[in-house]
């Protein structure tokens, strides 16, 4: 028997408000849901849609899909040092495929169980595929990380690994290099990246009161540096072969490992800016979440942004991230 859009709902996204943390006063089921605020914070909220041909793969697990549409929403929280809260699904569907549901229900709730963020309301329609999460969290007033706070002499750091998701789609879509191979081990381990990200959240919030600005890594590292550059009135130096070494693929080199480091989207790292003099809470903050951080520059009172090799040597090249309409 086919699914109807409120059977739908209770089915597969409504829960026992008992179980969607402290923040939620009314959940699903009314026009609107109710979110307690408490005195002295602000409400942090991030809006991202994924499509399908545009931002996932028509076959790609529907768990894994499922898991991907919420993180990419957490990491813009991550990004403002917020606690997540609750957030609203807005899901267009071809069919009611109960298998699909199922599975994408099943990924999306166990990364916001893991972070105590409850699905608190939203839409479904038939259409293609899109999938659009707005999400909220908390923060202290006053303490969010900005873009804006960058300062000359601060050091420029990144959380984990960057590029293997861009590798991994350009794999699927077969836009690599003539000469340039994957093996099946590597290819898994890049699709990993590209299909299951890792939120930093934890490091977000570790990060509030000691990093000066920070963004999260979506559409590339050179042009969401560029955004912190812009909004912070500063310029950067970065060194190449720190940035070289953010990758986890082995098989890649040269000129080619740096482009797709450089350029790559879907990466969902935090990408943050801290005074020199801040580096053993930056050390410490990596340490207590269990997230591994690289220096790769500094910012510089001079604007632009400079690339060098190992031997201070200036690296040219076009190193342009994603952009929808470009």
């Amino acid at each position: 028997m086919a699914l109807g859009e409120f059977e739908l709902i209770a089915r597969y996204f409504q829960r026992p408000e008992n179980n969607s943390g402290s923040h939620l006063a009314l959940g699903i089921g009314d026009d609107c849901a109710l979110l307690r605020t408490r005195p002295g914070t602000e409400l942090a909220i991030s809006c991202d849609m994924l499509v399908q041909g545009q931002h996932f793969f028509a076959d790609v697990a529907a768990d894994s899909l499922g898991h991907k549409a919420l993180a990419v929403n957490l990491s813009d929280l991550a990004a403002c040092g917020a606690r997540p809260i609750g957030f609203n699904l807005a899901l267009a569907l071809p069919a009611a495929d109960p298998g699909w549901l199922s599975g994408f229900s099943r990924g999306l709730f166990e990364l916001a169980d893991a972070h105590h963020c409850p699905l608190i309301g939203g839409d479904t329609t038939r259409g293609p595929l899109t999938i659009c999460i707005t999400v909220f969290g908390e923060v202290p007033s006053g303490q969010a990380l900005l873009r804006s706070g960058a300062k000359s002499g601060d050091l420029i750091w990144v959380s984990g690994s960057l590029g293997d998701a861009r590798l991994a789609l350009f794999a699927l879509q077969g836009r690599l290099d003539h000469l340039t191979s994957l093996t099946p081990g590597a290819l898994s381990a890049a699709r990993q990246r590209l299909e299951w990200p890792s939120p930093r959240v934890a490091l977000g919030l570790a990060l509030r009161g000691v990093a000066s600005a920070a963004i999260d890594i979506s559409d590339g590292l050179m042009g969401d540096l560029n955004h912190i550059l812009k909004a912070s009135s500063t310029g950067a130096t970065l060194e190449a072969q720190a940035i070289k070494a953010l990758m986890r693929c082995t098989e890649i080199t040269g000129q080619e490992r740096l482009h797709h480091v450089l350029t790559g989207g879907d990466d969902y790292e935090l990408l943050f800016t801290a005074p020199a003099s801040a580096s053993h809470l930056v050390a410490s903050a990596a340490s207590q979440t269990g997230t591994p951080v690289t220096c790769i520059g500094r910012i510089d009172a001079t604007p632009g942004l400079r690339l060098l090799d190992a031997a201070g040597q200036p690296i040219h090249g076009n190193f342009a991230s994603f952009d929808h309409f470009a």
